[in-house]
């Protein structure tokens, strides 16, 4: 009897021995997603690294005369040799090929190899060497015409389109500007035709001039009536009314500072106005 129990125990612990021997009691990576999703990342970095390792960053055509402190640190030179080139165009000058280049910033030769293929200068430095020297002699120029000034009383219509950008509409104009007092006073009464820019009145100026003061017909500005004083081209008949009473309220005008009181009066006109003024 004991001989049996010792036998059958015998057989069990051989029985649990082979359980364990052949029983695999590894985890299946269906088991554990979390383990799976681990590895995947893990192969995802690794790839990663590699890429990373073999990546080579593509460079574009730059001009070095504007390389930055971050562009330079990038191409591989040191502080001293950016702090060269950035100091040399402090002074507003230009390296215009690899070998000033090199000369201002004292690259190695080997980094100037990787660089200067990447060198994008203007089309003018490239050119500038294949530029032939152009003789500009006093002969290829021809003389500007002396301009001869004219009165710009005794100015014609055809006097006036010789200049550059008089028109037979602008020149008639001025004629009939001419006619309305009579003759002009002043050049200053060319600021006052509408149509005339700034560039045409200069060039006006370069052509005519008031040589001789005209003797025109004046407005006697304290005697004339209401009537007199509006056929005046300046003054419009509520202006003559203003005139009037001013002369009234006031007394005798007797300046041009008395004509600028009045109420109305175009003041940027008044210097034109008082030469056609008597007092």
């Amino acid at each position: 009897m004991e001989r049996n129990g010792i036998l059958m125990l015998f057989c069990i612990i051989i029985m649990i021995q082979l359980f364990y021997f052949f029983s695999d009691f590894s985890i299946s990576e269906s088991e554990d997603p979390a383990q799976q999703k681990w590895i995947a990342l893990q192969s995802e970095f690794d790839s990663l690294k590699v890429e990373k390792q073999n990546y080579v960053p593509k460079i574009y055509p730059f001009n070095p005369n504007f390389i930055t402190d971050f562009k330079g640190y990038k191409l591989g030179m040191s502080v001293a040799e950016i702090d060269r080139l950035l100091a040399f165009r402090e002074t507003n000058r230009y390296v215009n090929s690899a070998e000033e280049f090199q000369q201002v910033t004292l690259v190695s030769d080997s980094l100037l190899k990787t660089m200067s293929p990447y060198f994008k200068f203007p089309d003018w430095v490239k050119n500038k060497k294949g530029k032939q020297f152009v003789d500009y002699s006093k002969s290829k120029f021809e003389k500007k015409p002396r301009i001869v000034v004219m009165d710009i009383n005794e100015a014609t219509q055809e006097d006036l389109i010789k200049v550059y950008g008089i028109g037979p509409a602008l020149s008639e104009r001025i004629l009939k500007e001419k006619e309305k007092f009579g003759a002009f006073m002043t050049m200053e009464q060319m600021e006052h035709i509408w149509g005339l820019s700034p560039e045409v009145i200069e060039n006006l100026n370069k052509h005519f001039e008031i040589k001789t003061i005209p003797n025109v017909k004046k407005v006697n500005i304290n005697s004339a009536s209401i009537k007199e004083l509006s056929q005046f081209p300046y003054f419009r008949y509520a202006l003559a009314k203003e005139i009037v009473v001013f002369r009234s309220m006031h007394g005798d005008i007797k300046s041009a500072e008395d004509v600028k009181k009045i109420k109305g009066v175009p003041i940027e006109k008044v210097n034109v106005i008082e030469k056609y003024l008597n007092y």
